[in-house]
This record gives structure tokens, sequence and C-alpha cells, in this order.
């Protein structure tokens, strides 16, 4: 049997070994799947830890209208209606580079600036693939110790 006492408040439980020797009877309700990216109804989810928060930090309004453009356009290829939501969206990131600073690369400037330039090549791929590390065999030095 288990004992029960009050601290204002509170109520501590004692379990006794009887107690744990018995199988809980508790019956957890089915979890409801999370919504991903995308609802059932085609709308974006704009709460998915998948985006990072981007959708509500200071370029939240740019993130999101830059988002829902790529998400919705028919343009061929996919995006390419969107320069100017990415434009406006990367202009924004600029003036908080303590906020977005993993997201900035201030080396894009020649190349039409960041996240804009993604829908700017007019669907060209780049093969910008990186090549695997090259192993390289190091000196190893072993130390011996002598144990008295």
């Amino acid at each position: 049997m288990s004992l029960c006492k009050s601290y204002g408040k509170d109520k501590v439980i004692f379990a006794t070994k009887e107690d744990h020797a018995i199988s809980s009877t508790v019956q957890l309700p089915e979890s409801e799947p999370r919504p991903g990216l995308i609802l059932e109804n085609g709308d974006i989810n704009w709460n998915c830890p998948c985006l990072g928060g981007m959708a509500i930090g200071p370029c939240g309004n740019e993130f999101r209208e830059a988002f829902s453009c790529f998400h919705y356009s028919q343009a061929q290829p996919k995006g390419s209606d969107c320069y100017e939501a990415f434009s406006t969206m990367n202009e924004c990131m600029r003036n908080y580079p303590g906020v977005y600073k993993q997201n900035l690369n201030e080396e894009d400037d020649e190349e039409n600036a960041g996240v804009a330039s993604m829908i700017a090549d007019n669907g060209e791929e780049n093969n910008d693939i990186d090549e695997p590390p090259v192993k390289v065999e190091s000196e190893t030095k072993t130390v011996t110790t002598k144990a008295n």
C-alpha cells in the first residue's frame, strides 16, 4: 500500500515494493501525428520547427512573403517569379546580422546576394559538389611510459 502525505498544496506519494509489482492500468491516448511543413489543406505550417523560427524573427514578415511566394509559385522554374520577395527578405536579414549571421555570407555580394540568388539562376544547376576529404597520413608518435 502506498502512503500519501500532504504538505500544504503538495501531496507526496510513497510507493511500496508491492505497488511496483503490479502492472500499471493507465491507458494513454494515441498521440496525434504532428503536422509537417505543409498542412493537410495545403497551407504552410508557420509553427513547424523545421523553419527554425524564421517566420517569427525580425524579418518574419519578409520570410513568410518570400516562402509563400515560392510555395505557391506556378512559374517555371518554380520560384523564379519570387526574386523581389527574396531580395527584400535578404536585405532585411542584412539589417540584423546578429540574428541571421549564419544565414548570410558577405562574399555572396558578387553573386547577386545570398538567398535571392538561389532563384535567380533561371533553373540552371550548379555542379558545386564538394570533393570527399583527402586522407592525409600523418606521423604518429608513440610515447611509452615505464611503470614503477
